[in-house]
């Protein structure tokens, strides 16, 4: 029996569920896992692995902006990351010195790795998506990544080959031109913890509003002027636990400040067409529910975000909004003209393959 230790970013809760099936497939396989994290993604991966031993291992602070404009934030807060990961580097010390572990899986940690054991990154972005003006500066974040990468024994990347013969669901972002990295990509396909239930699919719209602040209020408050206006029978998540709001607008119209993992999953089985961000994790989850019709609203400055909402539109298979020009009516007629993603290899598959091909040999 293997010992892993699983240390997911705590940006948002989409490291943490990606990581979920990965975690489940080394347990089931035998394995004791001790999971490495902080904040919402500590508290949710105690509630699903209470059998797991777990470290609080804070990260870095996340750049949001109160604005749309990313980039400023960002760069402004370079020096903040680099003194957070001198500091990571340092707690990974410690925790290595009184923890033996026969692998390190890290998801977008930068600093967790080791010299001495088989350490692996799980990321999406092996370069960056940055405006067209700043062309230059995004070729830089191909060696900037890689520069990274080569730190670890293998970058698993949740997508498909991106030169397979068919469009992947990261676009660009899983393309490097640096050999360093590409010798280490493994592309595993998509990882998600939401899984497709046997349920008929009763609901219209489910509209689920999350993000960082204040985005996620400023969408919030779009989209409550304008949900009454679509027909049929709407759900709308506002993603604020910290409110307590389940209500009825109307006779066709709910609204939920916050619910449970188990419930949104149900929700977005049973829906029809869903509207959301363009998260990736978001992305992972519609394709491994085979949902075709949607509506995609990015989170104004997130460039991945801004980026995947383009590349779906060039491949037609989903419409985008910006959230400052929606017209929620005319929006998801306009949606409904998109195809959808293409079939993919779905979690369960991916996870098996991912153990058998690239972890067996570091627990066995």
């Amino acid at each position: 029996m293997g010992k892993v230790f699983v240390s997911p970013l705590n940006w948002g809760l989409g490291h943490s569920t990606r990581d979920i099936p990965i975690i489940e497939e080394l347990i089931r396989r035998g394995h004791e896992v001790t999971i490495g994290t902080s904040g919402n993604a500590l508290t949710l991966l105690k509630r699903e692995f209470p059998e797991c031993d777990f470290i609080t291992f804070k990260d870095y602070p996340a750049p949001y902006s109160s604005t749309r404009f990313f980039l400023p934030k960002f760069a402004a807060s370079i020096p903040i990351l680099l003194r957070a990961l001198a500091r990571e580097r340092k707690k990974l010390d410690e925790i290595l010195s009184v923890n033996k572990f026969d692998l390190i899986i890290s998801d977008n940690r930068m600093g967790v790795y080791s010299h001495d054991i088989p350490s692996y990154f799980i990321s999406h972005q092996l370069r960056f998506s940055l405006p067209q003006y700043l062309y230059p500066f995004e070729m830089l974040t191909i060696p900037v990544n890689s520069f990274v990468h080569v730190k670890f024994d293998g970058v698993i990347v949740p997508d498909i080959y991106p030169w397979a013969g068919q469009p992947n669901l990261s676009g660009k972002l899983s393309r490097s031109r640096l050999d360093a990295t590409n010798k280490r990509a493994y592309f595993a396909g998509i990882f998600t913890s939401t899984r497709k239930m046997n349920l008929d699919e009763d609901l219209d719209y489910l509209i689920i509003v999350s993000g960082p602040e204040p985005q996620r209020t400023k969408l919030e408050e779009i989209i409550m002027k304008q949900v009454q206006k679509l027909p049929g029978e709407k759900v709308v998540l506002l993603g604020s636990p910290q409110k307590e709001r389940h209500e009825k607008l109307d006779e066709h119209t709910t609204v939920h400040s916050y619910l449970s993992t188990e419930d949104k999953v149900e929700m977005m089985n049973r829906a029809r067409f869903l509207i959301t961000r363009s998260g990736y994790t978001t992305m992972m989850e519609m394709v491994e529910l085979d949902k075709k019709h949607g509506l995609f609203i990015p989170t104004p400055g997130q460039t991945e975000q801004e980026y995947l909402s383009r590349y779906y539109a060039r491949q037609g298979w989903f419409f985008s909004r910006s959230q400052y020009k929606l017209r929620l009516p005319q929006d998801v007629q306009e949606a409904m003209n998109y195809q959808g993603f293409p079939e993919m290899t779905k979690t369960a598959e991916n996870v098996k393959r991912l153990y058998e091909e690239l972890f067996v040999q570091h627990l066995s």
